[in-house]
């Protein structure tokens, strides 16, 4: 089993900046890929980022690519989400999901943290 504790939300200023981390216990030694997704109120849960084991593969959503930023530290077992620029319709309930090696699908997930921008 893997546990996940995301933090780092908060309120932020449209154009503002949050740093989100998600540290991960357990199993650690099997965690495959890692992503950040989120879910506002009343919207279906999207995907945000995800980045490989080894860091050096990453992926964006579309409404993300070039403000946010994923990365991952395995000696601390800790993956981050860089959030520049932000805007109203980021707001929402964030994520981290983890892969548990060799599946392919994200089955752990976290409680998720809030970021709110206000306009």
């Amino acid at each position: 089993q893997v546990q996940l504790a995301e933090s780092g939300g908060g309120l932020v200023q449209t154009g503002g900046s949050l740093r989100l981390s998600c540290a991960a216990s357990g199993r650690t030694l099997s965690i495959g890929a890692m992503a950040w997704f989120r879910q506002a109120p009343g919207k279906e849960r999207e995907f945000v980022a995800a980045i490989s084991w080894s860091g050096g593969s990453t992926s964006y959503a579309d409404s993300v690519k070039g403000r946010f930023t994923i990365s991952r530290d395995n000696g601390k077992n800790t993956v981050y989400l860089q959030m520049n620029g932000l805007k109203p319709e980021d707001t929402a309930v964030y994520h981290c999901a983890a892969q548990l090696m060799p599946r392919r699908t994200y089955d752990y997930w976290g409680q998720g943290t809030q970021v709110t921008v206000s306009s």
